[in-house]
Order: C-alpha cells, then sequence, then structure tokens
C-alpha cells in the first residue's frame, strides 16, 4: 500500500467502522429504494437520530442517494457492496472453525 493509498483506506474503515454504517449499506444491497422508515425497520434496533447521522455520513461519502421511491445505494456503493459480497462466505467459513474450537 502506498502512502496515498493508506489515508483513503483509512477514512473508509473510519466510516464503515460508525455504528450500524455496514448495516445501513447491507440493507439497500438489494438495490430496491426504502423509505426511512422501512430503512430502520431493515437495519434493526437503530434510532432515528442515528439513522439520520449514517444516512447523512453514507450519502457525504456517495455511497448513498435519496430519490424518488427512497434510499438507494450508488454505483460506487454498489461497487463496495460487490467487494464485501466475499465477506459473508469468509464469515460462514471463519465462524464455523472457531465453533469447532470451542
Amino acid at each position: 500500500m502506498t502512502a496515498k493509498e493508506a489515508p483513503a483506506i483509512s477514512q473508509l474503515f473510519d466510516l464503515l467502522e460508525s455504528r450500524y454504517a455496514l448495516r445501513v449499506l447491507w440493507a439497500l444491497r438489494d438495490e430496491h429504494a426504502q423509505t426511512f422508515r422501512l430503512l430502520q425497520d431493515s437495519v434493526g434496533g437503530i434510532t432515528p437520530n442515528t439513522l439520520n447521522t449514517r444516512i447523512k455520513e453514507l450519502r457525504e461519502a456517495g455511497l448513498i442517494d435519496h430519490g424518488p421511491s427512497g434510499y438507494l445505494v450508488t454505483d460506487s456503493g454498489k461497487d463496495l457492496l460487490r467487494r464485501l459480497n466475499d465477506v459473508q462466505p469468509f464469515a460462514v467459513k471463519w465462524a464455523a472453525g472457531r465453533a469447532k474450537k470451542k
């Protein structure tokens, strides 16, 4: 990783580490627009204030946007979600391996 790339990945990880940020993105991964209320239900357990904050941050980052039907991931958000999609099979394999050790 170059010196120029390090701050970029740090910025992305800082955003994604924010409470519920990944869950908001994950809830929108099917590319169907969701209203605020539906998104809140999809994420589960998130307060309206926290959801508003995450939406604002994710919109400023260019990962989601609001259209006539509700919130959607942008092309950049879709690209990120495609890359994160590989994490799911890894997580299943990882969790199974950890369960065997217990």
